[in-house]
């Protein structure tokens, strides 16, 4: 008598869906980044957190939420975290005193360049099944169903924004 089969991992009537393949992923992307950031001393968050500063610095506490998303009460208690790891300072702000403004220490700029590099090799796990040129062409499929543009042509945007 032979051992049952593994069951399958998903129902066959959701298996071929791109949102359930895209979450699969997604776990899995996750999961890679977030073994690879605890290398580092870092959780999910508090990387999300630490790059926000470190592109948007000095940056408002309320920017801060605004922009990534995290409700503010969660924000607080990750900001005490980076803080007392010596990652950022909040101070108030110099434009509006009644705000605290995030900057990133030294040691987050180490950290957070660490940190990138930590989750590129992850991600480079991620997609090591595919070519070179199926990266290339995957990211470019992401970018459009996720409607995010790549981080150059955000830049660029910002740039021209400033301007004028």
């Amino acid at each position: 008598m032979s051992a049952p089969s593994p069951p399958p991992t998903a129902p066959g009537t959701i298996r071929d869906l791109p949102s359930w393949l895209l979450g699969r992923a997604a776990a899995r992307g996750r999961a890679l980044v977030a073994d690879a950031l605890a290398e580092q001393g870092l959780k999910m968050w508090h990387h999300v957190v630490l790059s926000a500063v470190s592109d948007w610095g000095p940056v408002a506490q309320a920017d801060l939420v605004r922009g990534v998303g995290l409700d503010p009460k969660d924000m607080v208690g990750v900001l005490n975290d980076l803080e007392a790891a010596g990652l950022v300072e909040r101070a108030p702000d110099r434009r509006d005193r009644r705000k605290n403004a995030v900057t990133i220490t030294a040691e987050g700029v180490r950290l957070v360049g660490t940190c990138e590099a930590a989750a590129r090799a992850a991600n480079a796990e991620l997609l090591a099944p595919l070519s070179p040129r199926e990266r290339e062409r995957f990211m470019d499929m992401l970018r459009r169903v996720s409607g995010v543009p790549a981080a150059e042509d955000r830049e660029a945007e910002d740039h021209r924004n400033a301007e004028g």
